[in-house]
């Protein structure tokens, strides 16, 4: 009889013990672990120099090797590029208008998909003029700058990524390379020509 009270007993506990409010677990995104910001100065022959990242390669322009003075700022790790052109301004085709309406439309290309712009301007300390757009929602480049001393250089920039993650799950490294991006403006100089 003493075993049957004891095997109800058990029974009784393992019937109230399954009771449980289960609750899913939320979403979770992949941890990314970002390295220190630090940084040395571009090696390569250019018309311009600045700080880049030591977790970035510059590599030329895969897309138009006759333009010497583009180049690719590559994130191996993290998966992006910042593609940089550089144009020297003077001239018919290259006054400085014409190139800031080429820049400015560029940018406002990604409005169709963008859920908004945020533009912003700076004076880096070398007197030269820089201009920030942030781009949100679903777009191919969230990040997207220029600098220019108004009379003889100009330099744009743009963050591109190689995946189709979404672009809430890439955040951690998009601001990662926001920071390395205002690094490189405050530190960039034109060279004189």
């Amino acid at each position: 009889m003493r075993k049957r009270n004891l095997i109800c007993l058990l029974g009784a506990l393992v019937l109230i013990s399954c009771e449980s409010d289960y609750l899913p677990k939320p979403k979770g995104y992949n941890r990314i672990d970002l390295p220190a910001h630090a940084f040395t100065a571009v090696e390569e022959v250019l018309p311009y120099q600045f700080e880049v990242s030591k977790y970035a390669t510059v590599e030329p322009d895969s897309f138009n090797l006759s333009e010497k003075s583009w180049i690719n700022l590559n994130y191996r790790e993290m998966g992006a590029k910042v593609h940089l052109t550089y144009l020297p301004l003077g001239g018919k085709d290259k006054d400085l208008k014409i190139v800031l309406k080429d820049a400015i439309n560029l940018t406002a290309k990604h409005q169709i998909k963008a859920y908004g712009i945020e533009e912003s301007i700076m004076l880096t300390p070398k007197g030269y003029t820089g201009v920030i757009a942030e781009l949100s929602g679903e777009v191919p480049t969230q990040f997207q700058f220029f600098v220019t001393d108004s009379t003889s250089n100009f330099l744009r920039g743009a963050l591109y990524f190689n995946t189709a993650m979404k672009n809430d799950s890439l955040a951690p490294v998009i601001e990662y390379i926001k920071v390395d991006m205002a690094h490189l403006m405050n530190t960039l100089e034109f060279k004189k020509r």
